[in-house]
């Protein structure tokens, strides 16, 4: 039988930092632009964003772990242990808890779409689509080089928007130069794993962007994908008040996995980079929201 501990293990809770890095951040926007004390804030609403992205990161981690395992490509893996791939679980076990996670998001959502507006049912279903086709269906997008964009695009832009959206009703510039701070370090994350198994994905006929790109360019991308963080903070900061500029402390935890990246960091050398990119994220958003929150 499969453990509670290869449970949890699969959920892949390194992960979770960018699950919950964009709702903070969203969180900070809203209240800044709605110059609204703490205690005024929707916080259920703030609290059920972050169920929805939660839930939302671990259905993914279990879709990919199915998906991935019954295509083969988890049989020679470097990197943290995964339920079908390994034989701790089996395929059809990994699927329903998917589809369980996906289900607690679709819960959370109806009840923010219920009270918001009811458009952002069609905005949380493209979401679990997308989670689901990362590496599922016929023609999984994770397979042709797309996951960083999409990536990019819920887990950045659509998380810190929605976020902050759910909670003025209003649409905001700073949402979305936090959403580009935030995707560019999730990208990063992505990056990271895929430049660790490109040996492994290359056999296995995954076409990632890593293996498109190879390895050197795979590396310039993370250091860049770091400096676009970097800038969004700047952009942050111009859009609301300078003291958010101190989220730029993110550097701190950012530069050693980036120096390791860039140093050549290969295999099992690279699972620590994807936790300190995690890290690295929510540090961002602590540091970026906490300003906003106290001056909103």
């Amino acid at each position: 039988m499969t453990s509670s501990a290869d449970w949890l293990a699969g959920a892949r809770p390194r992960t979770l930092p960018a699950a919950v890095a964009p709702v903070l951040a969203g969180t900070g926007v809203a209240a800044y632009v709605d110059q609204a004390p703490l205690g005024d804030l929707q916080w259920w609403k703030a609290l059920l964003a972050l169920v929805v992205s939660l839930a939302l990161q671990v259905g993914v981690n279990y879709a990919n772990d199915y998906s991935d395992g019954v295509r083969g490509t988890d049989a020679d893996r470097v990197g943290p242990m995964r339920l079908v791939g390994s034989g701790a679980a089996s395929p059809r076990a990994v699927k329903a808890a998917a589809f369980a996670a996906f289900g607690v998001a679709a819960v959370a959502g109806l009840v923010l779409a219920a009270t918001t507006a009811w458009w952002l049912v069609a905005v949380g279903l493209v979401c679990v689509v997308a989670a689901w086709f990362y590496t599922g269906g016929g023609k999984p997008y994770g397979y042709l080089g797309l996951g960083e964009v999409m990536v990019f695009v819920f887990f950045g832009l659509v998380a810190v928007v929605g976020t902050t959206y759910v909670l003025t009703e209003t649409w905001e510039w700073p949402a979305l130069y936090a959403g580009t701070g935030i995707g560019a370090l999730a990208c990063a994350i992505l990056v990271a794993n895929n430049l660790r198994d490109i040996p492994t994905d290359t056999v296995a006929g995954k076409r990632t962007l890593a293996v498109r790109l190879g390895d050197e360019r795979t590396r310039s991308l993370y250091a860049f994908l770091v400096l676009v963080a970097a800038a969004a903070v700047v952009a942050v900061a111009v859009a609301t008040t300078w003291w958010a500029l101190l989220g730029l402390g993110f550097l701190a935890r950012a530069l050693p996995p980036t120096r390791a990246v860039l140093g050549g960091a290969n295999g099992p050398a690279l699972i620590p980079v994807l936790a300190a990119t995690g890290a690295s994220e929510l540090l961002w958003s602590v540091l970026v929201a906490a300003p906003l929150l106290v001056l909103g």
